[in-house]
């Protein structure tokens, strides 16, 4: 066989030679074009079979194959019938290409470039359309998943898994090119990533245009993040995009969309008293892909560890009088109280104990279980139940578990958070939106912990209830609204409406969409008014979105008896799929080159083109993942032209990527081997355990989480030697500053909260909830001689804490 080039684990070579991605970002929406270069350097023809990740909420819109000078534009066609007309223009000789979007998981696709004969070329371009989120900080986020980590399906579940073919970022055998040009009515300040960039460069005096490009050499170690800021918040805003002249009035294509983007503001005297009653349980992921390193730096803090962190801060962070549990799921799940428990200084001890052992020992990703469990439980009479979910998201049944927070939605909100590279987009997102919360994705060297206590400030608002929208339009204009109905309302943060609008209407005309609610029993509304002249040049970017909105919604409608999908929402996903050209679970895109006069000769090779896969991943899962071992493959291929995706049972990640990944002759493992039980498993790793390849010793705590533990969950801290040792005295000296006429944890208290106002306060968004909690503490002991323990504070401390900076 033909050794030279690029070559994959196994030593086949790899047909995917380059990725170009280009960025276009209008305001908050972007449209991606991506170019896939596939050489056959072979002797023989081959079909190309790549699984990668895209944004789970992205509307793939186009998708065509350039071979030579023909360039052939696919079709959207019913699931089944594309894989048939594809697999008999193989079968023929022809060249075909197939995408496919997974039925389980909207956020892995599957190409398959099929009879590419010996020498030839194809270029494969791709292009989808995606709303950029909305961050705390006001920066629009855009990710671009270049990591794509084993998913754990569990066993028993339905539906063939997806067979994916991992190796180490730093043998991903192609290359990556990435460009952005972002425009906007508003100034741009500034695009910040996790990776390398070139400098951004200004297109015009205004800034208003801008573009950026990814540093030469991307690593694959990670997935290529950009945050996006505008000088001004961010505005309600409503774009009409005109319908496509080809298409049929009264269809989805054929009439005007228009995209409304909200933003409420709440008033003033409702956001400042944050609610002091909930019920709070929390998720936490525990299978051994946690195990691995947040991100590749020096630091080598784990995901578990920086969850057990946050968990500290979550638990001082509560008020008093709510309700809490914690859960934490492998492939079982536990829980610290048979039920959730009201929330004490002797509750939270306890908890907090059993938090501090909690390590990645639970084996796989099965999250339905404890969610099903978590539901059971009878909801407490005015605590408005709040779940938090932790977890890398590393799971296959990702439509199964949105499906089921949405049935529960009318008794809880759920707020979501991805850990680490990889992690799945339409998991994390899924959640939060069908549990009407808040997602957030912790990814690089960012710290969890401000992004979950902004979550947490959002649980804490009161939550909107009894939300209506109401259209106001011009007489003989009607609305089909594409978009779920809107079932959670933060502050700040955006709200989207998708509508298709029937009718004619002069070009003056405008439309009003109010939106109201009811907030901690005050009656609100915001309005937008808006022009029904259509925009110029958004193409058809806003009508796909609304087509996306719309097929999401319908697949996830109720299913019938059996698990199988209701025939009529099938038939009309399809339907509208076909007709808007943007893919679904049921459709697939469709390429036949029938130009090609000569058949193709000869039996067709497969090749896997493998996926960047986190690197500490497979430190973490396989201890012996090491310079002498040869990158991570799945080891369980069945080879041929006919094989099918097909499913590997494996009881964890763990486990999948050491059966797919020992390729050594003294090493060699198949997907048959035993390892379902892990204490067998752990066994198997004592033996083959490099010593070099230890874990290093975690770092010293952070004194801020060091005061943190101190914290009595009445909001005040003991005069003690623990907390003279944060504050960096000695005790004898600590206690005589102390004003004679004050007690000690008065004096302790605002000790800890003058430390955190002067020396902590780039860190404010972490303790502020806690510190308000000291302070109700010290309003309700009515303390004497509040300034001269500040006076006696700043001297000792060596700070300039003002009285007024401390809310007292």
């Amino acid at each position: 066989m033909n050794c030279c080039g690029l070559l994959d684990p196994e030593q086949q070579p790899v047909p995917l030679k380059s990725i170009e991605v280009q960025l276009e970002v209008k305001d908050h929406v972007a449209t991606v074009v991506s170019t896939l270069i596939y050489e056959n350097k072979e002797d023989k023809p081959i079909e190309a079979v790549f699984v990668f990740p895209l944004p789970g909420d992205a509307a793939v819109c186009h998708f065509s194959a350039k071979i030579g000078q023909t360039e052939i534009v696919a079709e959207v066609k019913e699931k089944q019938e594309a894989r048939e007309e594809y697999d008999d223009a193989l079968s023929s000789g022809q060249q075909a290409f197939l995408l496919e979007e997974s039925e389980q998981s909207p956020d892995i696709f599957s190409l398959k470039v099929g009879s590419l004969p010996p020498g030839e070329s194809a270029s494969i371009r791709l292009e989808y359309v995606i709303e950029l989120s909305v961050q705390a900080d006001d920066g629009l986020r855009f990710c671009l998943p270049a990591v794509l980590n084993p998913r754990y399906q569990p066993q028993g579940s339905e539906g063939a898994s997806v067979q994916v073919t991992s190796v180490p970022a730093s043998q991903v055998p192609y290359t990556l090119s990435f460009s952005a040009r972002v425009s906007s009515p508003r100034p741009i300040s500034k695009v910040e990533s996790s990776c390398s960039l070139d400098p951004l460069q200004y297109l015009n005096t205004e800034q208003t245009q801008a573009t950026v490009k990814l540093a030469a050499g991307h690593k694959f170690d990670r997935d290529v993040e950009l945050l996006i800021y505008y000088k001004d918040a961010h505005q309600p805003t409503a774009v009409v995009e005109a319908g496509q002249a080809s298409a049929k009035p009264g269809t989805l294509m054929g009439d005007p969309v228009v995209m409304l983007s909200l933003y409420p503001e709440f008033p003033q005297a409702v956001m400042s008293s944050l609610a002091s009653c909930g019920e709070f349980v929390f998720l936490l992921d525990r299978s051994g892909s946690m195990d691995c390193p947040t991100d590749n730096s020096e630091q080598q803090e784990t995901r578990i560890g920086s969850a057990r962190d946050t968990l500290l801060l979550l638990l001082k962070s509560l008020p008093m009088g709510c309700y809490f549990n914690i859960y934490s799921f492998g492939s079982t799940y536990k829980h610290i109280f048979p039920k959730s428990v009201e929330y004490s200084e002797k509750t939270m001890e306890e908890a907090l104990k059993k938090v501090g052992e909690m390590t990645a020992d639970l084996g796989g990703t099965e999250i339905l279980q404890p969610l099903k469990h978590i539901y059971s439980q009878p909801c407490i009479p005015n605590q408005p139940r709040q779940l938090f979910v932790f977890t890398d998201g590393e799971v296959w049944n990702t439509k199964e578990i949105t499906s089921l927070v949405k049935n529960n939605s009318a008794f809880h909100r759920c707020f979501s958070f991805g850990i680490g590279e990889g992690a799945s987009s339409a998991l994390i997102n899924g959640l939060a939106k069908e549990g009407g919360g808040h997602a957030q994705f912790i990814t690089g060297t960012e710290r969890m912990q401000p992004k979950v206590m902004q979550s947490l400030r959002f649980a804490l608002q009161p939550a909107v209830q009894d939300i209506s929208v109401t259209w106001d339009l011009p007489k003989g204009v009607s609305v089909t609204v594409l978009s779920p109905p809107i079932s959670a309302i933060f502050q700040g943060q955006r709200s989207l409406v998708y509508a298709q609008l029937t009718g004619q209407s002069s070009e003056a005309a405008e439309g009003c969409v109010t939106v109201k609610y009811n907030l901690a029993g005050h009656p609100s509304q915001n309005q937008l008014t808006f022009n029904l002249k259509p925009a110029e040049d958004t193409g058809l970017t806003v009508h796909r979105l609304g087509g996306r909105s719309l097929i999401r919604c319908l697949e996830m409608e109720e299913k019938e008896d059996g698990g199988k999908p209701d025939e009529g929402v099938k038939k009309r996903v399809v339907e509208l799929s076909v007709q808007s050209g943007v893919s679904s679970a049921y459709t697939a895109f469709i390429a036949v080159n029938k130009d090609n006069s000569e058949p193709i000769q000869g039996p067709l090779m497969r090749r896997n083109v493998p996926t960047p896969m986190f690197y500490s991943m497979m430190q973490c899962a396989m201890p012996m993942a090491g310079p002498g071992l040869p990158g991570m493959a799945m080891a369980c291929a069945m080879p041929g032209p006919q094989m099918r995706l097909k499913s590997c049972a494996m009881p964890s990640p763990l486990m999948l990527n050491l059966c797919s990944a020992v390729t050594t002759a003294d090493a060699i493992m198949s997907c048959d081997m035993s390892c379902d039980e892990p204490a067998e498993f752990g066994k198997f790793l004592e033996k083959v355990e490099d010593p070099d390849l230890t874990m290093p010793k975690q770092p010293r705590r952070d004194p801020l989480l060091e005061l943190v533990s101190l914290q009595k969950a009445s909001g005040c801290w003991l005069l003690d030697p623990a907390l003279a040792a944060v504050l960096g005295k000695k005790s004898k000296k600590v206690e005589k500053a102390k004003p004679s006429a004050v007690n000690q944890e008065v004096w302790a208290t605002i000790l800890a909260l003058m430390w955190l106002h002067g020396f902590k306060v780039d860190a404010k968004e972490e303790w502020e909830l806690l510190a308000m909690k000291a302070v109700s503490w010290l309003r309700a002991q009515k303390a004497p001689c509040v300034t001269e323990c500040i006076e006696a504070g700043n001297t000792l401390l060596g700070c300039k804490v003002q009285k007024d900076a401390l809310g007292l």
